[in-house]
């Protein structure tokens, strides 16, 4: 069986983007090929790699891409993770492409002690592992 292509989009491809393409990776990397980016590459935030550690996922060799207009129209799915990707993702020219929106929180805009935006990190990382569980069981059922 082909790997369906899932395209994650964020505005940075620093933290969202980047815990979705890892979790993707590790939960259902036999059945899909994952690649994230962002309208600008931003860097990997440490914080992201921190966290996605601690959640058993390394991303630390990932790098921070810009989005590229052959795989966003060879995609199966192109998935924003920001509301600022969403409004701004270049225009997809297949019509075979499925966009969808999973709005989740920037945890680099986070404020306060280093405790607190390490919270955030840690609810936006959550957050995205369950609805990447909640995507590869729907494409599960999909399949049979």
């Amino acid at each position: 069986m082909e790997k369906k292509l899932i395209y994650f989009l964020c505005t940075g491809n620093s933290c969202r983007s980047q815990m979705a393409d890892g979790f993707l990776k590790k939960l259902g990397g036999e059945r899909f090929e994952v690649e994230s980016a962002g309208l600008e590459a931003h860097g990997l935030n440490p914080r992201a790699v921190h966290v996605m550690q601690e959640a058993g996922v390394d991303i630390s060799s990932h790098a921070s891409n810009v989005i590229d207009p052959a795989i966003l129209n060879r995609a199966d799915y192109v998935i924003t993770l920001c509301g600022h990707a969403d409004e701004h993702c270049p225009v997809i020219q297949s019509p075979n492409v499925i966009k969808q929106h999973w709005g989740f929180e920037d945890p680099a805009q986070a404020t306060g002690t280093e405790e607190e935006i390490m919270a955030k990190f840690r609810n936006v990382r959550d957050a995205i592992n369950a609805r990447i569980q909640q995507f590869i069981e729907l494409e599960h059922e999909t399949q049979e």
